[in-house]
């Protein structure tokens, strides 16, 4: 199989991609310490293996890595949503409760104008009153007022319900999030792992062999076609302005990408909003051929989706290849095609 595995740098960097206006790429201390252990010059390829077959094992390896990431992304959006979900129910929840504090209020103001008023049996209160026609008016207005009380209480009632949903569906959404920060962890241990691996297998070859493996074999092509849409056209413009950025796991821009980081951003700056995976994104437009490729549309690799890039004509995509590599052009057949996508 034909790979697009070629890093045009030595180093594989394992920062997590949170390269976002609202969050900064952060390492986390377990992050910091493998990509202190990848710049270790230990050699652990098989000593019989020939160059070639330790850069296949590089190279699955790499594709391995790239489901996680994928994995990763997916999670990690869920995580997102589940953020901003349990804040809305958290903030439904408060106004819930002052709404119910409210009635409980009315209700009691009401409760005390009735007792003052006296509570006691009505035929009893007519026989001792001294004044039965003004007595038969007021209780009149004290049966209105008991009815209004009777709504109120409910209302508030059906409130506290209410209410008390919101507050069951806010601890599952938490248990929910809880959940996926653990998957998270999963798939960022899996990915660091593989590249450690990677790196390690990198720093056995000699130092020919590492550089030939690690240039880069596109470049950008003459402009052959034009893009789909406005929206593919300003797609394309964005994503050369990202030629040259690093690729970092887990970022979706602007300083640094995965390979869908980088075109959910592209389509971003076009004003599209694209899923966080390679996989949604094969889905997110019309299908076409690869001989109906125009600059703009998606072309997603391996009959998984674990790769993804932007057709750019002229036989060439741009993509953001993998950890150690910048954002580049390469043949758009590297490896196996498993659909392409106009948005």
């Amino acid at each position: 199989m034909a790979s697009h595995r070629r890093p045009s740098q030595l180093g594989l960097g394992l920062g997590i991609g949170r390269d976002r206006s609202a969050r900064a790429t952060v390492l986390s201390a377990a992050a910091a310490t493998a990509a202190a252990a990848l710049t270790a010059p230990t050699a652990t390829a098989d000593p019989q293996a020939s160059p070639a077959e330790t850069k296949a094992q590089v190279d699955r390896l790499f594709e391995e890595a790239e489901r996680a990431t994928q994995a990763y992304d997916k999670a990690d959006e869920k995580a997102d949503r589940l953020r901003q979900e349990i804040a809305d129910a958290q903030d439904g929840v408060a106004r819930g409760q002052e709404r119910i504090n409210r009635m409980r209020g009315e209700l009691g103001s009401l409760a005390g104008a009735q007792y003052r008023s006296g509570g006691i049996d009505p035929t009893l209160a007519l026989m001792l009153s001294e004044d039965p026609d003004g007595y038969l008016a007021k209780s009149t207005t004290l049966d209105r007022i008991n009815a209004r009380q009777a709504g109120r209480l409910g209302k508030l009632r059906t409130a506290q319900r209410a209410l008390a949903q919101e507050r069951d569906e806010a601890t599952r959404k938490l248990a929910d999030l809880e959940e996926t920060r653990k998957a998270v962890t999963r798939h960022k241990r899996k990915v660091e792992a593989k590249l450690a691996r990677a790196q390690r297998l990198l720093n056995s070859l000699s130092p020919q062999d590492r550089s030939a493996f690690m240039e880069g074999s596109g470049a950008a092509p003459a402009l052959t076609g034009a893009p789909s849409s406005d929206r593919a056209a300003a797609a394309v413009a964005a994503i050369r302005q990202a030629i040259g950025r690093p690729y970092v796991w887990g970022a979706n821009g602007p300083g640094s990408f995965d390979c869908s980081g980088l075109t959910q951003w592209a389509y971003g700056q076009a004003g599209v909003g694209l899923p966080r995976t390679s996989q949604a994104q094969r889905n997110a437009g019309r299908q076409v051929s690869l001989s109906e490729a125009r600059p703009g549309d998606l072309v997603t690799y391996r009959d998984d989706a674990s790769h993804i890039g932007m057709y750019m004509g002229g036989g060439q995509v741009v993509h953001a290849p993998y950890p150690g590599a910048s954002v580049r052009y390469d043949p758009v057949g590297m490896m196996p095609i498993s659909g392409v996508t106009r948005v």
